[in-house]
C-alpha cells in the first residue's frame, strides 16, 4: 500500500504540478479569481438584507409585506446582486491591468464603457393592452450574475487591446510639467477610442444575427453548456477531485479551480437567489454556497471532523498540538494549520480520507438536495467562514435540514477520517516513544 502511494504521489509532483502551477500563475486565471472576490462584499451585504426580508416566520414575512417594508429591503439586495456582473467586471479588469504594469483604474473604467455599450438598452415593458413593449434603460438582469460572462469576456478583451496600444507607446504625452492625472487622462484617449469603436462594432455586428446581442450569444454558446456540466452531479465531483489532488502537490487547489469554476457557480447562485425572490421552485443543487457552505465544511478535505478528533483523541503529543491549533481556524473553515502541519499535503496515509471525504459529502449532499430531503441552497452568500452548522441553516434559507446535513456530514467525515488518523496516531506516538524511551510502546 505504502509503495503504491508513494508511485501515486512521485506521478501528481511529476506530472501534474508542473501542469497546476502553470495554470495558477496565468495571469487571466488570477485576474478571474481575483476580481471576482471584489463582489465578495456586496453579496454578502445584500444577504444580509434577504435573510432579513425572508426570516422563516409567515406572521412576520407577512407583516413586512403588508408594511410595504419588504419592498424597501429589497433595494439594497437589487444594488449589490443585481451589480454583480458589473462590478466582476471592473474588478477583473483591474487586476488583470496590474498584471500587465498599465494603470488599472484606465482598464477598469475602459472596461465598464465596453460592457454597458454591449449591453441591451431596452427592458420589456407592457403597459395595458399591449401584447409587446419596452422601455429605455439597463436591467439589473444584464448587471448582475446573468451578465458575469460578458463582463468577464469584456474585461479580458478591453485590457488585452488597451495594454497592446499602450506599450506599443501609441499614446498622447504631455510634457512633464502636466500634472500626472491629467497625462494618464490623455494617454488613455486612444486606447480609450480603440476599445470603445471596437465594442460597438460588436454591438452592430451581432444586432444582424440571430443572437442579436453579446449576453445572448455567450448565454446560447458558453453559459448554458457550462452550468449544464457544472451543475450537475458528476460536475462538482470532477470539481471537487480536481482541488484536492492539486492540494495534495502543495497547490492551493481551492484558489485555483474555484476561480475557474465561479462564474459558472455564481450564475447558479443567481438563478436560485431570482426563484427564491419569487417564491419559485429553486432549480440548482450545485452553486457558490453548495462547495463553500457543504464540500469546505472546514476547509478543504471537510477536515473539521478531523480537527475535532486531533484535538480529543490523539496521545501523540505533536498531533495533539497540531489539533490544539487547527480546532480555532477549523471551526471559520480554514484549515491550514492541518494541511501544512499535520501534514496532509504529499502524505501518502493521509491522500486517502482527504479526497474520500470531501467526495463523500459531495454525493450525500448533491443526492439529499435533488431529491428533496434536504432545502436546497437559496442563493444567499453566505460567507465562507462562517462555521458549520450556522452555515447550512442560512444557505438553505434558514431551514434546519440544512443544518442537520452538515451534521450527519460531520459524523460521515469523522467515520472516515478515524483509521488513518489512529494509524498516523500510533506512527508518532512510536516515533516519540522511541525518542524519550529508546522503546516501542505504544500505551
Amino acid at each position: 500500500m505504502a509503495s503504491i502511494m508513494n508511485k501515486l504521489t512521485s506521478f501528481l509532483e511529476k506530472h501534474l504540478m508542473p501542469i497546476a502551477g502553470k495554470i495558477g500563475n496565468q495571469k487571466h486565471v488570477q485576474a478571474i479569481r481575483d476580481g471576482i472576490i471584489v463582489t465578495m462584499p456586496l453579496t454578502i451585504i445584500g444577504s444580509v438584507f434577504l435573510i432579513i426580508g425572508n426570516f422563516p416566520i409567515e406572521s412576520y414575512t407577512n407583516w413586512l409585506v403588508k408594511t410595504g417594508i419588504a419592498e424597501k429591503l429589497s433595494y439594497p439586495v437589487s444594488a449589490s446582486f443585481g451589480l454583480m456582473g458589473i462590478v466582476a467586471c471592473i474588478g477583473i479588469a483591474y487586476r488583470l491591468s496590474e498584471k500587465y504594469n498599465v494603470d488599472p483604474l484606465t482598464g477598469a473604467v475602459l472596461s465598464f464603457c465596453t460592457f454597458v455599450l454591449v449591453t441591451p438598452y431596452q427592458i420589456p415593458f407592457l403597459k395595458d393592452g399591449q401584447s409587446q413593449g419596452s422601455v429605455m434603460g439597463v436591467s439589473f438582469d444584464y448587471l448582475g450574475s446573468g451578465g458575469l460572462f460578458v463582463g468577464l469576456i469584456m474585461a479580458i478583451l478591453t485590457v488585452e487591446v488597451y495594454r497592446k496600444i499602450v506599450q506599443k507607446d501609441i499614446i498622447i504625452k504631455m510634457p512633464d510639467g502636466v500634472p500626472p492625472a491629467v497625462s494618464k487622462s490623455f494617454a488613455a484617449l486612444i486606447p480609450g477610442f480603440v476599445v470603445i469603436t471596437m465594442a460597438w462594432i460588436i454591438k452592430l455586428g451581432l444586432m444582424y444575427t440571430p443572437f442579436v446581442d453579446m449576453h445572448n450569444i455567450v448565454k446560447v454558446l458558453l453559459v448554458r453548456p457550462l452550468t449544464l456540466v457544472g451543475g450537475t452531479y458528476w460536475g462538482a465531483i470532477v470539481v471537487t477531485l480536481l482541488i484536492h489532488l492539486l492540494w495534495m502537490t502543495g497547490i492551493h487547489g481551492a484558489a485555483l479551480i474555484m476561480g475557474i469554476i465561479s462564474p459558472v457557480t455564481n450564475t447558479l447562485m443567481g438563478e436560485n437567489l431570482a426563484a427564491y425572490q419569487a417564491h419559485t421552485v429553486i432549480p440548482n443543487v450545485v452553486t457558490t454556497q453548495f462547495f463553500d457552505i457543504f464540500q469546505s465544511m472546514g476547509g478543504s478535505g471537510v477536515t473539521f471532523s478531523l480537527a475535532i478528533i486531533l484535538f480529543l483523541f490523539s496521545k501523540s503529543r505533536q498531533l495533539k498540538e497540531i489539533g490544539k491549533l487547527a480546532i480555532g481556524p477549523a471551526f471559520f473553515n480554514i484549515d491550514e494549520p492541518i494541511l501544512f502541519g499535520l501534514p496532509i499535503v504529499m502524505s501518502p496515509i493521509m491522500m486517502i480520507p482527504f479526497i474520500l471525504a470531501p467526495v463523500s459529502v459531495v454525493t450525500v449532499s448533491y443526492w439529499a438536495m435533488k431529491l428533496g430531503l434536504v432545502a436546497k441552497l437559496v442563493g444567499v452568500a453566505v460567507p465562507w467562514t462562517t462555521p458549520p452548522i450556522l452555515g447550512g441553516f442560512l444557505a438553505t434559507g434558514n431551514k434546519l435540514s440544512g443544518a442537520v446535513l452538515q451534521a450527519f456530514n460531520m459524523v460521515l467525515t469523522f467515520v472516515i477520517y478515524y483509521p488513518f488518523f489512529k494509524l498516523l496516531d500510533n506512527q508518532k506516538l512510536k516515533e516519540e516513544n522511541e525518542a524519550l524511551y529508546g522503546n516501542t510502546e505504544t500505551n
